[in-house]
């Protein structure tokens, strides 16, 4: 009767896997959100983009459009954050649109871009085509024409602010774009943003 010998397999764990494992937890903390290179470049109409990189971020991008004898838009958003828990924020945090991103597009192009913990970002566009003529909007009115808020965070992205954040927009990019462009860009944590534009225009004179 023969007997198998089968070698002996031992995993011993070296210092380079110990230093990968520390890499792989320095990018947990790399959070990066990027639009490049001829992403929506030419593009035309109605563009929506959210992008975040991170936790517990909040975004919405809201149209309305009416037309009519006596038409009227109301848009209201509310974002609400709660019973969150992070631990720590991100040590680098960066939000960018780089290359020809959008470049020659036309239209309503509306943002929203995040690097971080627990952000909100909010776009609004309502236009109403009425024949009851042109009204002046305030800023009550535009306030309740889209709202962000942001409630009962409690201690999500709270900490350090260690490390780097940026936010940028390459020459390049946005280059000959026709129209309206809403852009909220956060690197960071707890950030609130909105863009609301509302019109109100006759459709006959």
């Amino acid at each position: 009767m023969k007997c198998l010998h089968w070698p002996l397999l031992a995993f011993i764990a070296t210092p380079w896997m110990a230093m990968a494992d520390d890499y792989s937890g320095m990018l947990a903390y790399l959070d990066v959100a990027r639009i490049d290179g001829r992403a929506l470049a030419g593009a035309t109409g109605a563009i929506a983009v959210n992008q975040a990189a991170g936790d517990l971020n909040v975004q919405a991008n809201l149209r309305g459009i009416a037309n009519g004898e006596r038409a009227d838009v109301a848009i209201n958003a509310q974002q609400l954050q709660r019973g969150n828990r992070v631990l720590g924020a991100p040590l680098q945090a960066t939000a960018v649109i780089d290359g020809e991103a959008l470049a020659g597009a036309s239209g309503i192009a509306s943002i929203n871009q995040a690097s971080g913990i627990a952000n909100t970002t909010l776009n609004v566009v309502s236009a109403t085509l009425a024949r009851q003529g042109i009204r002046e909007t305030d800023d009550v009115a535009l306030a309740a024409e889209g709202s962000a808020l942001a409630g009962g965070r409690d201690d999500a992205g709270r900490g350090v602010a260690t490390g780097t954040r940026s936010v940028g927009v390459a020459s390049t990019a946005l280059r000959g774009f026709d129209g309206v462009l809403q852009l909220n860009q956060i690197a960071g944590s707890g950030n609130d943003t909105a863009n609301v534009l509302g019109l109100v225009v006759q459709d006959r004179p």
